[in-house]
């Protein structure tokens, strides 16, 4: 009898594995809260919740702050520059265990969903539109045009994704938006002979490298600085600097990929699943060939393409989220519906049908959010924080920097939003590196270049949710990326090394 091939499990099993484990860490990990201080603007007065969610108001002064061992200004929070709970120093508590079990266990995707609600409708919308424009031949006309002038230059398409997309995720955090670009940059990928992997890290590496070498991200630097008490603009050269010399490493490392792959198509990575991958994106490529690409095909094709330069103007300057993105990228959906000469009934099933695609990572976004959830309610995140700030206490200035290091890549784990850890774990981290001798900047780059390097491998962040839309398996992304993580690493451990002796 034939043994039958192992498969590795798909996003789902590998969430509710992950989600199971986290369950099973809040009966291991002790329960334990810092007492939280937010803001009343309307009151004029701090909020403070202790451990056990006893709430409890003080006059919003200065003098409060610096008793509290806050040591902000009171501007930061009057001036709304911090707005998240912010935990207070020296306020950690045990508390009654508060382990997750198989009901909690169950109920947590559903919350999950519910939570993620605004992703999930942004993801739902943008398979819609992408539904009308594959109907009307849009696509496959306009990649076939497309690769024909790319001839011979495709690289350059690779490098300029790339760093289009680390701009974004420097300076303003893209990251779930990049959702938006996988799709619509799989065929042009594709059609310029380069296989799925490449098109994935050129997306996801872009925004991995971006944010975790983030110059004047206002989600990550700017909040962690400002909850630190220092300017963003600290360090902000040395941070321009590894941020070029990381992309670089990043670049080169995609660019040998390719090249050996062009030389061998069976050493890629998804060449087991090549043929299925192209019949998905580019099922009609070869008839598109022959098609005309039509005045009509070129106009709704200009709209769609209009709305990303417009979505990432409303995230970096207006304050948009997923509920304005997703209201952009309807109307355009009701615009091409007008403009591609499709009947009524045609341009709905299209738009249906194209979201019907997209269930599947809709449902991921969600089952990420649940392993959250588990965490969050079993109170183990500030019992994390707690004994690290614990053992870093009178350390040389090199291994301080490098804990620090290791610190924030195990917290970005558990605390998966970039400006919640940070006005979480700041006013805690922040004083250590003044007993330690170092500039408070090494903190701000510890926890950047820290969470940020989580961001290529876990599982509860935004890798299974491109992977799904690409329908890559993790053990291969794992295959491809692995190495460049830990270039990345030791390249993060020796910057930070260098930064304590500036």
């Amino acid at each position: 009898m034939k043994k039958k091939k192992f498969e590795f499990p798909s996003a789902f099993t590998v969430l509710v594995i992950i989600l199971i484990l986290a369950a099973a860490l809040t009966y291991l990990i002790p329960s334990g809260r810092f007492s939280k201080l937010t803001y009343s603007k309307e009151s004029n007065e701090f909020i403070i919740t202790d451990e056990n969610e006893k709430v409890t108001a003080q006059p919003a002064t200065q003098e409060v702050l610096d008793n509290l061992n806050i040591h902000l200004s009171i501007n930061k929070f009057t001036e709304e520059v911090i707005k998240k709970p912010m935990a207070i120093p020296g306020t950690y508590k045990r508390i009654p265990q508060n382990p997750q079990g198989i009901v909690e266990i169950i109920k947590s995707p559903v919350a999950g969903v519910a939570d993620s609600v605004d992703i999930v409708i942004f993801v739902l919308i943008l398979g819609g539109v992408i539904g009308i424009i594959n109907k009307m031949g849009a696509f496959d006309a306009g990649i076939a045009a497309l690769s024909k002038k790319t001839k011979g230059k495709e690289f350059i398409l690779v490098t300029l994704i790339f760093l289009l997309i680390t701009l974004g995720g420097t300076t303003f955090g893209m990251s779930e938006e990049t959702i938006a670009f996988y799709p619509i940059l799989m065929p042009i990928f594709l059609a310029s002979g380069f296989d799925a992997m490449t098109c994935i890290a050129a997306i996801s590496l872009g925004s991995t490298i971006g944010t975790m070498f983030s110059t004047v991200n206002p989600f990550s630097t700017v909040i962690a600085s400002n909850a630190a008490g220092i300017s963003f603009t600290e360090g902000l050269t040395f941070r321009i600097v590894c941020l070029i010399l990381a992309s670089i490493i990043t670049i080169v490392y995609i660019y040998r990929y390719t090249l050996k792959v062009k030389k061998d198509r069976t050493k890629s990575i998804v060449y087991d699943q090549e043929a299925e991958i192209r019949e998905k994106f580019l099922g009609q490529f070869e008839k598109s060939l022959k098609t005309e690409f039509t005045m009509r095909k070129k106009i709704c094709l200009t709209i769609f393409g209009i709305a990303f330069p417009i979505m990432i103007w409303g995230v970096s300057t207006q304050g948009w989220w997923f509920g304005e993105m997703s209201s952009l990228f309807l109307a355009v959906g009701i615009i091409i519906m007008f403009l591609s000469g499709l009947p009524e009934k045609k341009s709905i099933n299209a738009f249906i049908n194209g979201a019907a695609e997209l269930i599947g990572v809709a449902l991921i976004v969600g089952l990420a959010r649940a392993v959250n959830i588990i965490m969050d309610n079993g109170f183990i995140s500030d019992t994390l924080l707690y004994y690290s700030s614990q053992l870093v206490a009178n350390m040389s200035h090199t291994a301080f920097a490098l804990f620090q290091f290791g610190i924030f890549s195990v917290l970005g784990f558990f605390i998966q939003s970039s400006s919640g850890l940070a006005v979480l774990s700041m006013p805690i981290m922040a004083p250590l590196a003044d007993t330690a001798g170092v500039s408070r900047e090494i903190i701000i780059n510890a926890y950047n270049w820290g969470q940020g390097l989580m961001s290529f491998i876990t599982p509860t962040g935004m890798v299974l949710v491109f992977l799904e839309m690409a329908e890559v398996t993790f053990d291969k992304w794992l295959k491809f990326v692995l190495p460049l993580f830990g270039m990345i690493a030791a390249f993060s451990a020796i910057m930070l090394v260098i930064n304590t002796m500036m």
